[in-house]
């Protein structure tokens, strides 16, 4: 079925205003209640003995559940038919996808600030041998969202429909990284990618830029992508 729909040009305070309504219409219509239910899981960095980047990789599963939501309710179809380009609706998901990602990121990042503080000392966390809250744990959550931008939701828009391949891809790539990451503080001399407290604080911050870094480059990547495959499909 060829979907053919009066297209608005999207600029200006129209722009905006015709975006905020689109984002509007993915929070209240698209969105799982799983996709924020999920965002709490960010103060995993709490939990002693445990992976803590797991923690954004629940967030991506309520993301999923969204995309999943949607795809059986006809969203992309009923998006498509709305006065916007197509490319609106590609930017309308990503907006979404990265607003709860940033909500996930910034409790991450209190809980974070908590353990580099208050509890930098105490015995529960310099025990474990897993990976420690700290900023390179912060910029690998960083990577590890920006993975699932370019490969689930960069993926999805290649049919508008399949989610199933693109998200076992991800999560075969996901556990990936988060493996390495528990693993390089135990080779010797990068101990310092486990450091407590504001130990190697300038080392630290080099990695949560470079982790942020990543995250923008892969979205803004997975977008343009995104962008030029959905305007080849024909809904």
């Amino acid at each position: 079925m060829r979907v053919k729909a009066l297209k608005i040009p999207c600029s200006g305070w129209k722009g905006v205003i015709l975006m905020s309504n689109i984002m509007l219409k993915e929070i209240k219509l698209s969105a799982s209640p799983l996709a924020f239910f999920f965002i709490p899981f960010g103060f995993m960095v709490f939990l002693p003995g445990y992976p803590i980047l797991c923690g954004a990789f629940f967030v991506t599963l309520g993301i999923f559940q969204s995309f999943q939501t949607a795809r059986e309710a006809n969203d992309i179809v009923f998006s498509a038919l709305l006065p916007v380009a197509k490319k609106d609706v590609v930017k309308g998901k990503y907006i979404f996808v990265c607003l709860i990602e940033i909500c996930s990121v910034i409790l991450m990042m209190i809980g974070t600030a908590v353990r580099m503080t208050a509890l930098a000392d105490s015995p529960v966390y310099r025990e474990n041998a897993l990976m420690n809250a700290n900023l390179f744990a912060l910029g690998m959550a960083f990577v590890i969202f920006g993975l699932f931008n370019l490969i689930f939701v960069g993926g999805f828009f290649k049919t508008a429909y399949k989610i199933g391949r693109p998200y076992v891809i991800y999560i075969i790539v996901a556990f990936i990284v988060i493996g390495l990451a528990e693993t390089l503080h135990h080779i010797p001399g990068l101990e310092a990618l486990n450091a407590f407290g504001t130990d190697h604080i300038g080392l630290q911050v080099v990695l949560l830029i470079s982790g942020m870094l990543i995250f923008v480059l892969l979205t803004l990547l997975a977008y343009n992508r995104a962008c030029n495959d959905f305007e080849k499909i024909d809904l």
